[in-house]
């Protein structure tokens, strides 16, 4: 899953980063309302953390431009204003939750675990496909109750499959939520991490959709499949 971070504050924007970073996930991070919002604009999130107060161009206005132009990933604001009218107007502005700081960082990340699953459809933090089980709090996978020792780019590619059951997702759509945006994209290691996958799952989870990507199916369509 790939995160933007829009915060001025170079210290909290560091450790909001690093702590995201340690959770598994990939971050893009921005100074400035203007870079946040180029960023947002032109690159596939599945969450944004936006500071409101932020320089050249504020949150809220950022926001409302992602919006009015169609960019529907979750957004969680982060504000130091304690004042109820600026946390509505957030909301009204379209973000889909706020944290205000001092905050615990455990906080911002439940908050974007829980953000990320909602986008999805999913409500539980445990996400299942038949024998398969991801605990998203914890970043681990099991098999028929059985731990999987997965690399951080296995877990990710594996992760937003599950969160995406029954969708094709194409080899570029995994390449751009699984890196940054200074990685050197190469859609052929999307393939040599399924391969990985399937001996590690022992299971027939992840479907190849020629000419168009991967699938993961949900037990209900894929018995479907099978009458």
């Amino acid at each position: 899953m790939r995160i933007l971070v829009v915060e001025d504050d170079i210290s909290l924007n560091d450790q909001l980063r690093s702590a995201l970073e340690d959770a598994g996930y990939v971050v893009d991070a921005a100074n400035d309302g203007e870079e946040g919002h180029f960023l947002g604009d032109t690159e596939p999130y599945d969450c944004v953390i936006l500071d409101i107060g932020l320089p050249v161009m504020d949150g809220i206005s950022v926001l409302q431009r992602w919006r009015e132009d169609g960019r529907a990933m979750p957004v969680l604001i982060l504000t130091a204003r304690d004042r109820w009218s600026d946390k509505v107007s957030g909301i009204d502005a379209g973000a889909d939750d706020y944290v205000t700081k001092p905050f615990h960082v455990e906080e911002v990340l439940a908050r974007v675990r829980a953000l990320i699953r909602r986008a999805a459809g999913h409500a539980s933090s445990e996400i299942r496909c038949g024998p398969l089980a991801i605990d998203t709090k914890s970043s681990k996978a099991t098999v028929d109750g059985v731990a999987l020792k997965l690399t951080s780019h296995e877990f990710r590619l594996l992760s937003y499959l599950a969160h995406h059951l029954d969708k094709v997702v194409s080899r570029t759509e995994l390449v751009e939520h699984l890196y940054d945006q200074d990685f050197d994209r190469d859609s052929n290691t999307i393939e040599v991490f399924v391969g990985r996958l399937r001996k590690k799952l022992g299971h027939d989870l992840i479907e190849t959709v020629r000419g168009l990507g991967y699938r993961m199916s949900s037990p209900e369509q894929a018995d479907k499949k099978a009458v």
